[in-house]
């Protein structure tokens, strides 16, 4: 906080750790149409615990202690509460929502039809893409040459120039690689496309686009400790035991 107040959000820095499960690999296609991913043409299976946003309606009566007592049951966490406080709306797992669904003091729950266009990769041509309906976009592969175009280069652009380091000018007649005219490039590197679990509230490959191989760190394959987002709610650590000593691989 300074003389221009608070920030309110900050740039990613690509160089930063995250855990996002990868998506999509080199060479395929990838495309999301109405939350469901689809790789090659394929539809590919929901995580057993991936989140969407949905508009939880309660009864009046409804007190915010009662209301919190379910979503600890239902194992819904302040966070997500903060969302429906602010919002109206809270990211739900199918457990999640069919238990609230039950709950005599919910009215309703309405599935959010995303139609935020905010942010998205790439950020210099708006393809009307959105969270739920991405794509398709094609994955670079070392070695593979892809065709570049007006309407491809916003996607390529990033990984030719930052990642791949060479001389990029985008022209009106033409695109410029190291001062060469070029209609196509040969990759040098992989990438790979990664998502978060929470599809209405993740930072992952529909903001930055392209993963490349070098800023791949590691992969989990352990917990050995889980605290809940509410650790400091009541003033004492909440460690989540269920998750205590799983292997990563397990969590589908």
């Amino acid at each position: 906080k300074g003389q221009y107040g608070e920030v309110a959000i900050r740039p990613a820095d690509r160089r930063e750790n995250y855990v996002k499960r990868c998506v999509g690999l080199p060479g395929q296609t990838l495309q999301i149409k109405n939350k469901t991913i689809y790789v090659d043409g394929k539809a590919e299976p929901m995580p057993q615990n991936v989140q969407f946003s949905y508009a939880v309606y309660a009864h009046e009566d409804l007190t915010a202690q009662k209301f919190d007592g379910l979503c600890n049951q239902l194992g819904i966490s302040d966070e997500q509460r903060s969302d429906w406080n602010r919002f109206g709306t809270m990211p739900l797992t199918r457990e999640s929502h069919q238990g609230l669904a039950a709950c005599e003091a919910i009215d309703s729950i309405v599935e959010v039809m995303d139609g935020w266009f905010g942010n998205l990769y790439p950020l210099n041509h708006d393809y009307g893409w959105t969270r739920d309906n991405y794509g398709p976009i094609h994955i670079p592969a070392k070695g593979e040459t892809i065709q570049l175009t007006q309407d491809n280069i916003a996607i390529y652009e990033r990984p030719i120039r930052t990642y791949e380091g060479n001389d990029l000018v985008i022209t009106d007649k033409e695109i410029l690689i190291n001062g060469q005219p070029a209609t196509e490039y040969t990759f040098k590197m992989d990438y790979y496309w990664m998502m978060g679990d929470n599809r209405h509230n993740s930072a992952d490959s529909r903001y930055w686009g392209f993963v490349p191989e070098d800023h791949v760190v590691g992969k989990p394959l352990f917990i050995w400790l889980s605290i809940s987002p509410d650790a400091y709610t009541d003033h004492f650590l909440r460690i989540r035991w269920n998750r205590l000593f799983r292997w990563v691989g397990n969590i589908k």
